[in-house]
């Protein structure tokens, strides 16, 4: 894989004061989780500022009704492997959260369930019909020794197309092309939420 723009040698991605490493995998489903092995559910929407590194987030967590607000920086390492590069986090008041806002930006929207150890994100229109689970770790060790569950279609985490950056700029057509590379031909109406098998 090629370095992507904006990103960090893989060599010099370490944790510091602020960043830390990001070391995640991600997985490619053909459903949604059942909701007999959901533990919680959130619904997310990312606003990806336009020209920059930073991901605004408004979580709302649905089993209790609470609400987080998140500024993301992130520096891919663009590079294949686990460690995705460095992520640095501030945590926002709703009031702080509305003033950033109206910045320019690309929304994402989804429904993250947890299905421990993964959380596995059901997207909204137009990405309906795509299903990712992730899992971060803290050593690389624990990345490599990773064995996933069964019911995974696919392991993307070195598949760009599978990263929010990248999905904030598919178009329909271009997922259901990528989805059928694995096999996956999804409903042409969204899924009930939690309603996979």
């Amino acid at each position: 894989m090629t370095e992507q723009k904006g990103s960090v040698p893989l060599e010099s991605v370490r944790e510091g004061k602020y960043a830390r490493v990001e070391r995640e995998r991600r997985f490619l489903l053909a459903v949604p989780p059942s909701a007999t092995v959901v533990t919680a559910s959130r619904r997310i929407t990312d606003r990806y500022v336009v020209g920059t590194r930073l991901r605004l987030r408004r979580v709302e967590h649905l089993d209790s009704g609470t609400w987080e607000f998140k500024l993301t920086q992130k520096v891919p390492a663009g590079q294949a492997g686990a460690v995705q590069g460095l992520i640095t986090n501030i945590y926002l008041t709703r009031a702080e959260y509305d003033r950033l806002a109206p910045l320019p930006a690309k929304e994402l929207s989804k429904t993250r369930y947890s299905v421990p150890p993964l959380s596995v994100d059901v997207f909204d229109p137009p990405l309906h019909g795509l299903v990712l689970a992730e899992i971060e770790f803290t050593t690389d060790e624990a990345a490599s020794s990773f064995v996933p569950p069964r019911g995974i279609i696919a392991e993307v985490t070195d598949d760009a197309r599978s990263t929010g950056g990248r999905l904030i700029r598919t178009q329909r057509h271009e997922l259901l092309e990528w989805l059928t590379e694995y096999g996956i031909t999804p409903a042409s109406s969204p899924p009930d939420p939690a309603g996979g098998t």
